[in-house]
């Protein structure tokens, strides 16, 4: 029995990773238009109802995708601020560019990791909230994006606060996270044109990196 059990978790589980990836490469290659519960199951080839048994809908989808990115890009700076080899500062233009490259290498997913939810946890009262728990599960739990959201967060003040002290990290944390975001918005957009501005992504993020160290020896 316990065998049994475990065949059918096992292929639950494979049956998620392949829903996942078929609904992330379709975000990538049409955005979030592209990306159905009926053309991500074709995509991953599963049966028609399998995706209605792991999701509720398109929303529930893409909030998975979304905690998964979260986690990665958490990961990556994890990596960074851990590794003995880089200093302070080549942590923290890491950190800045894993956020910007996924907005210049993923755009239609960049979009989707800062889409501002029409529901987001607490809005819809307690009731509703442990209903929509149940029905999405882990997999598409508003909260589980935002909890791997809040992990590259704390990941990204540590690597800050190395530089500008524990006092500062927070304001400098906020202004370098708001001032990537522009940067990849510019970008995504087509409003950063070098000829306009007389620089470059690289350059932005050095000129942040040298202010946030600078601020750190002042203190």
């Amino acid at each position: 029995m316990m065998g049994v059990m475990t065949t059918r978790a096992e292929s639950a589980a494979a049956t998620r990773r392949a829903l996942l990836d078929a609904a992330a490469e379709l975000l990538d290659l049409g955005g979030p238009e592209a990306v159905t519960l009926r053309e991500v199951g074709a995509r991953a080839g599963v049966t028609r109802g399998a995706p209605y048994r792991h999701f509720t809908g398109k929303d529930s989808l893409l909030t998975a995708v979304a905690a998964e990115s979260w986690e990665r890009i958490g990961d990556q700076v994890h990596a960074l601020r851990t590794d003995p080899a880089l200093s302070a500062s080549e942590k923290l233009r890491g950190a800045l560019r894993a956020l910007i490259d996924v907005g210049r290498n993923q755009p239609h997913l960049y979009q989707v990791l800062f889409r501002r939810r029409a529901n987001l946890p607490g809005q819809l009262g307690d009731g509703m909230d442990r209903i929509r728990r149940q029905l999405c599960g882990p997999e598409g739990d508003p909260a589980v994006a935002d909890r791997a959201a809040e992990r590259f967060q704390d990941e990204f003040l540590d690597i800050v606060a190395a530089l500008a002290g524990e006092r500062n990290a927070r304001h400098y944390g906020a202004l370098l996270l708001t001032s990537a975001h522009g940067i990849a918005g510019m970008e995504l957009s087509g409003h950063l044109d070098t000829d306009k501005w007389h620089t470059t992504v690289d350059e932005l993020v050095d000129t942040l990196v040298r202010m946030v160290t600078d601020a750190g020896e002042m203190t």
